[in-house]
């Protein structure tokens, strides 16, 4: 049996960044470089932000950042299932004080509105794999939900959660592997579909672009 640990990490309810930063010039291009319309990675701007709200953010595959914490964890496993990650990401709005630098700093840089058209995202991420030593290896559920409105996608973790903690993961690899002629052939969103099917959960949502 796989055991995964459930963390007692929680979402932030607050979608919304309420404190300037401390700087009087606009930012330039730099600053909202690389921007992460449908995603969790957060520019240099948007960090800054994190910072000056107290809002701890944590590299996430090289150059990228992210608001995120571990979800589920495993202790370290060389065969069967294995955790690749298990995460819970967050994107924050703007609001008040920190609303209206953004606007005064928007009447320069246009981009900046990039960061004041976004409303607040919660996201689940949950990525089981399977290896072992005749040389197989896939992906026995690799899960993503999104979602604008906190209490929804909060129900999600809750019902999610107690899912994935009851599942013998070892064990339903195995069974998924014996099934490899029925998914392995379709495409990305089929397997998603059909894995989605085979454990009994809602379908994955994922990708929704931030922009209001």
């Amino acid at each position: 049996m796989s055991y995964i640990a459930l963390t007692d990490n929680q979402f932030n309810s607050e979608g919304y960044w309420n404190n300037p930063v401390d700087e009087t010039s606009s930012p330039s291009a730099i600053d909202l470089a690389l921007f992460d319309q449908n995603g969790y990675d957060l520019t240099k701007l948007e960090q800054r932000f994190a910072q000056t709200n107290l809002a701890p953010f944590h590299a996430h595959r090289d150059h990228r950042h992210a608001l995120k914490t571990a979800w589920f964890t495993q202790q370290s496993k060389l065969e069967g299932a294995v955790l690749n990650h298990s995460l819970l990401f967050e994107r924050k709005g703007y609001c008040g004080e920190a609303l209206e630098q953004l606007q005064q700093w928007a009447q320069t840089n246009p981009l900046v509105y990039k960061l004041i058209r976004m409303r607040p995202k919660w996201g689940l991420d949950f990525s089981m794999d399977y290896v072992d030593r005749s040389g197989n290896v896939f992906e026995v559920l690799h899960w993503e939900y999104d979602g604008f409105n906190y209490e929804e996608v909060e129900h999600r973790k809750q019902q999610l959660q107690i899912k994935f903690a009851s599942i013998d993961w070892d064990d339903a690899a195995i069974n998924m592997l014996k099934l490899k002629d029925q998914w392995h052939c379709l495409d990305f969103f089929a397997q998603s579909d059909w894995k989605c099917n085979y454990f009994g959960i809602v379908k994955e949502r994922f990708k929704m672009v931030i922009w209001d």
